[in-house]
């Protein structure tokens, strides 16, 4: 395997409507894009086929990153999504990764662990077009985001799967919608059917360049669901969910609001760092 096979790229976009300079947003006095880019650091440092870069449309986070010694590539304003912004970045590359991991700028709380299903998962099986993890919420977390909801009604992706682990359809709503809840747990006691989708995407090459060569889709739009991942579906690309442990991390869905934060520092503080020793860069 070469140097390069592997590619993390962080997209990190300023603009946010409810969190704006979301990736410089500090969570327990440390920048948010810092956090991601630290996970990314972890895998790199074990597997020299591997390396990582920030991919962001705006100064100020070149300049925090270019401060800190962190990887970083700038990219239009002009990208729509972080899919988009992943394909300007490989397109510099020099050499041509066979495998590019887009990891969002706003999982601050991503196990390194989770990276390595992806990577796993891909050199056993290279069927798929595309490879994200998922987990089942149980019933108390099923019942945590019916709240969370209430205040941040587009927070978490989900996503219905197939007999084979390969998605049928993602939404912001909660799929699938659950109407008689007494008697899905009969039928379900430890988890509810609902999986809730974790945002990291592993591209082959080959994918990646024929999604940029498709059509927008109507329900990537951002006044409908805003999920990127569904001109996958939509144009018949087999995308492989893995199933992955969250290592007890009930802080999971990406960062949108000032509440997540806030709900993400309430689980740093008691549960710890995730990465335990800051990583020097």
């Amino acid at each position: 395997m070469n140097k390069a096979a592997i590619l993390i790229i962080i997209p990190a976009r300023y603009g946010s409507a409810r969190l704006p300079a979301k990736p410089l947003q500090k969570i327990n006095g440390k920048e948010m894009i810092l956090r991601v880019a630290e996970i990314a650091h972890e895998i790199c440092k074990q597997d020299s086929s591997c390396r990582y870069v920030i991919a962001t449309d705006h100064a100020d986070i070149e300049c925090f990153c270019v401060n800190n010694n962190l990887p970083v590539i700038m990219t239009s304003v002009s990208c729509k999504n972080g899919t988009e912004r992943c394909w300007e970045v490989v397109k510099m590359q020099k050499e041509k990764p066979q495998l590019i991991i887009n990891l969002q700028g706003d999982n601050p709380l991503c196990p390194p662990s989770i990276l390595w299903q992806l990577i796993d998962t891909w050199k056993q099986n290279s069927i798929a077009a595309v490879y994200t993890p998922y987990i089942y919420l149980d019933w108390a977390e099923y019942h945590k985001f019916l709240e969370v909801k209430k205040v941040t009604p587009f927070s978490g992706t989900f996503v219905l799967l197939d007999h084979q682990n390969y998605a049928m359809f993602f939404s912001k709503n909660i799929i699938p919608a659950i109407r008689k809840i007494d008697e899905a747990k009969k039928v379900y006691p430890d988890k509810s059917p609902v999986c809730l989708h974790i945002g990291i995407y592993a591209y082959t090459y080959d994918t990646l360049e024929k999604y940029m060569a498709l059509e927008e889709t109507v329900c990537e739009k951002s006044f409908i669901e805003g999920l990127e991942q569904l001109r996958f579906l939509y144009n018949g690309f087999k995308i492989k969910m893995i199933e992955v442990d969250y290592q007890n991390i009930d802080a999971i869905s990406g960062i949108d609001s000032p509440e997540d934060i806030t709900r993400v520092e309430a689980f740093i503080t008691q549960n710890g760092e995730l990465i335990s020793q800051p990583c020097v860069f």
